[in-house]
């Protein structure tokens, strides 16, 4: 299992991940949690798609994708400023050259249903281990995120504490909130021994793959 990190330059090149990843998308947000996402066909894809954004990719050792999160800017357009500003309660949106927006995470647990340590998900593991390892490659100190509550307890869980930036709020059929993921020597360090991992996991196209 390993991390591949795509962005506009090498999509050409993966056109099959990225169709897997978008039916992944799918299949979470719009089939399993029934989110009012913008569908086409099989596939779950929105207006932030067409920002180059930079995919994380989770892909198997059959190469299959088991798990997805998509990095954009903070400054420019993205979800939390554009779409759910009212999870501040009024506080200013991170806007900053070291700040990341990450968003649409998901893991396929049909698929990648191999436990880590304290029964996660061993994909969830490797997912976030990969969130840190590509903001140190980007140079940003922390990744800005909407998520709910659920996915807070994990994070904690995992060994990365996120910062939030207001009080949670009702959304839908969940809590959501607003939070800042700093890198951390710790979580890394969390995430790889959780996993079962020796090293690194993200591989970017044309480099040499680590190995999981």
């Amino acid at each position: 299992m390993h991390v591949l990190s795509l962005d506009h330059r090498h999509a050409g090149m993966h056109l099959v991940f990225l169709a897997e990843m978008f039916r992944l998308r799918r299949r979470v947000f719009k089939d399993r949690l029934d989110w009012t996402v913008s569908v086409s066909g099989d596939f779950e894809i929105d207006i932030y798609d067409a920002l180059n954004p930079t995919y994380l990719l989770v892909i198997s050792d059959s190469n299959e994708v088991l798990g997805c999160v998509r990095l954009l800017p903070s400054t420019g357009p993205n979800m939390l400023a554009d779409t759910f500003p009212f999870l501040l309660g009024g506080k200013h949106v991170p806007s900053s050259e070291d700040i990341l927006e990450s968003s649409r995470f998901c893991v396929d647990t049909e698929r990648a249903n191999e436990l880590g340590r304290g029964s996660l998900n061993r994909a969830t593991f490797v997912l976030f281990a990969a969130m840190i390892e590509a903001m140190r490659a980007k140079g940003a100190r922390a990744i800005a995120t909407v998520t709910d509550t659920r996915m807070e307890r994990i994070l904690r869980r995992a060994g990365w504490l996120i910062e939030r930036l207001a009080e949670p709020q009702a959304l839908g059929q969940t809590t959501a909130l607003a939070g800042l993921l700093h890198d951390s020597d710790s979580a890394l360090e969390a995430m790889y021994r959780q996993a079962g991992l020796e090293g690194p996991v993200l591989v970017v196209p044309g480099a040499e793959r680590k190995a999981a």
